[in-house]
């Protein structure tokens, strides 16, 4: 029955906090402050919540990080996967790859930060597992620069420094890329595109 003049009516229901949103608030504190410049109870603050009601969703700070990261690296051969698919030429690979890799580094700005900067905070085997999906992401740039050599494409004498040089290129967007900046991102990634051809000294 509704309550009378003499009755309170019951609080209203707290907003649930989920697993997401955990992430999400850790991501951005990570982000801002450093993996080990945040305490567990100021991720609890910005969702509203006791600290203890934070283990409801995780085990450690720790967990939030490897997760993180986890999530990172495999959307990031994700995208290479995809933007590589539709061509076998090295030149339009290149082109597609750089342009994916820059355009999540201004797009993802958190994500970027984080595992660019924190990623040797995770303990083994957790590092030596992120590090591999790292190191497959930069393999497979540079086999496509040694195709576009092979073939007469690109004139670059060492494919590794090329790789090395592109990857960390864009891995920059994340530190200086503004949303309300000059060119948007989709400009910056056809930009960075180009840059990583003349980098590869590309023939065409």
């Amino acid at each position: 029955m509704p309550p009378t003049d003499t009755q309170s009516a019951a609080p209203e229901a707290r907003q649930t906090v989920t697993s997401e949103a955990v992430l999400d608030a850790a991501l951005t504190l990570f982000a801002e402050r450093g993996y080990h410049g945040t305490a567990l109870s100021q991720i609890a603050e910005r969702l509203g919540i006791r600290t203890p009601s934070l283990y409801n969703h995780m085990r450690s700070k720790q967990e939030l990080l490897e997760t993180l990261v986890a999530a990172t690296l495999r959307d990031v051969l994700t995208d290479f996967h995809g933007a590589v698919a539709d061509s076998e030429d090295p030149v339009v690979q290149l082109r597609a790859a750089t342009r994916v890799y820059a355009l999540r580094h201004a797009t993802h700005r958190r994500e970027a930060l984080v595992v660019n900067r924190d990623t040797t905070s995770l303990p083994e085997p957790a590092l030596t597992e992120m590090r591999e999906r790292r190191r497959e992401h930069e393999r497979a740039i540079r086999s496509i620069i040694m195709r576009g050599i092979e073939c007469g494409a690109f004139a670059v004498g060492n494919a590794g420094l090329a790789s090395f040089a592109i990857l960390e290129m864009s891995v920059s967007i994340a530190r200086w890329f503004r949303e309300d900046g000059p060119r948007t991102a989709e400009q910056v990634a056809d930009e960075y595109a180009e840059f990583a051809l003349r980098i590869c000294r590309y023939r065409g």
